[in-house]
Formats: C-alpha cells, sequence, structure tokens
C-alpha cells in the first residue's frame, strides 16, 4: 500500500503545527502533512492533489470546514478515492452531530494525544480496508448528508412559483417566460439566463432562485448550474468517470457534480 498523505486545513498556525507533530509521533508511516491556512485554501489544495485523509477545522476564514467537505464531494475527481475527513472544532456542537456519520470521525480542541492515537487506529484499518478491496462506500455515504443538509438550506419556506424573469440586456429590460429557459448559470454576482435565443443576468443568487422553480421542471446539477429537464438530451460520462448533460440542439456540456449524479441514474 503506497504511503498515505494527509492534508491539515486550521486557520490557527500554532494549532496546526500541534496538530501536524502530535500526527507524526502518532502515525509515523504518514508522509509529513500538508497545511491549508484556510477553508479556501483548503479546497484547492485537496483537489489538486487529493490527500488519502483531511483533518477539517469547522470553523475557518473563507469556507468553513463543512463548506469545504461538501464543495469537495461535489467536485471530487472520480479517478481518486474521496478521501477520509476527520473534523477538528472547539465546539461540540449540532454541526459536528449532524456529520458525524459522513465524518470518518471528529476531535476537540486541544486535541488529546490518546484520542488522537484512537483516531489514527480507524484511519488505518479503513485505508487498509479500502486498498484491500477497492470498495469506497463511505463517499456514498458522505454524500448523501450533504444532499440532506444542501436540501434544508435551498428551501427553508414555501416560496410562490416564477414564471417570468426581468432581465436587463443593454438599455432594455426583457421578459423571459421560464418555459423558455434552457438553464441557469452563476456568475460571481449574478445568475446567466440562457435561452435559445440568448442569454442575460438577473441581479440575484442562484440560492434565492432555486426555490421560486419547479422542481420537477428545473434541476440543480452542480453547485452553480440548474438545468430545465426536458433540455437535456443525454448524460455521458467520460474516461475520468466525471459526468455531463448533452442539450437538445446546443454545443455546450454541462458538468454533473458528484452531489448530483443520482439524479442521472438509470431507472
Amino acid at each position: 500500500m503506497p504511503q498515505a498523505t494527509a492534508l491539515i486545513a486550521e486557520d490557527e498556525p500554532l494549532l496546526a503545527n500541534a496538530l501536524r507533530q502530535a500526527l507524526q509521533r502518532a502515525w509515523p508511516e504518514l508522509a509529513p502533512p500538508r497545511l491549508a491556512a484556510n477553508g479556501n485554501e483548503a479546497l484547492e489544495q485537496a483537489l489538486a492533489q487529493p490527500p488519502d485523509v483531511l483533518f477539517l477545522d469547522i470553523r475557518m476564514p473563507g469556507r468553513s470546514g463543512l463548506e469545504v467537505a461538501r464543495e469537495l464531494a461535489e467536485d471530487w475527481p472520480g479517478d481518486h478515492p474521496f478521501p477520509l475527513i476527520v473534523f477538528v472544532t472547539a465546539y461540540d456542537n449540532y454541526a459536528v452531530e449532524a456529520f458525524e456519520r459522513a465524518a470518518v470521525d471528529y476531535l476537540l480542541k486541544p486535541v488529546n494525544d490518546a484520542r488522537l492515537a484512537a483516531s489514527v487506529q480507524r484511519l488505518k484499518a479503513l485505508l487498509a480496508q479500502r486498498a484491500a478491496d477497492g470498495r469506497d462506500p463511505r463517499l456514498e455515504r458522505a454524500l448523501d448528508q450533504f444532499r440532506a443538509l444542501a436540501a434544508q438550506e435551498q428551501d427553508p419556506l414555501p416560496a410562490a412559483r416564477l414564471d417570468i424573469i426581468r432581465a436587463a440586456v443593454g438599455n432594455q429590460v426583457r421578459l423571459i417566460p421560464v418555459d423558455d429557459v434552457l438553464y441557469f448559470e452563476a456568475t460571481d454576482k449574478y445568475v446567466n439566463v440562457v435561452t435559445a435565443e440568448g442569454q442575460a443576468l438577473i441581479r440575484t443568487s442562484l440560492r434565492e432562485l432555486i426555490p421560486q422553480l419547479d422542481p420537477r421542471q428545473f434541476w440543480q446539477v452542480h453547485r452553480g448550474t440548474v438545468v430545465q429537464v426536458r433540455q437535456v438530451q443525454a448524460a455521458v460520462r467520460d474516461e475520468a468517470g466525471k459526468l455531463s448533460l448533452l442539450l437538445r440542439g446546443r454545443p455546450e456540456k454541462l458538468a454533473v457534480s458528484r452531489l448530483f449524479a443520482h439524479l442521472f441514474r438509470q431507472m
């Protein structure tokens, strides 16, 4: 089995170094853990160089540890096993309880050597099991957890259905029937509305827009993309295992994240 790798995401340098040193004592076969100073850096590093184990502080600047875990589940490359996630927190609160089944473990600050040693034994056993049988059942369990949380966040209250979208195009305000929309695509501050006739920007977030759409008509397929289902011609998986959508009469492909890939399983 190749040498295991780890990434520690912790915004307090003293705590990050203390955890790295404690890990090197408890798990000498582990490659020296890499460090990320915040949630954004953790996401970038984990996607660029996938670790076997990810220690995520729950409260970090930028993205929280929970947000990092959920976005990793969306964008994780299909050619590498999903990392075993250990949440690290100073607060034994509801977030840990909600995610304890998705995470392999969680550690309370300050991390106790005996508790860390027990966690390391658990991680070693899971990595050995993964290497032996090639299965990765924890990924699907984690994805189920993140899907449930995403559904709660997206539809906290019933909202009136949207029939017409008012979008600024130059010095005009176009009235676009929702039925004509092929897909919505989030940009930095806006949502791009794509129809067969063209594109238009609206000043809202995708999170605010989704509760106003008919869920039988529009499916979120990625963190930044919602597509009209009847415009989807096919879902195609590439050699790396990534899923994308072909639209009827359109040249573009829309990426489908792991979090929403279950929508396109065969009936």
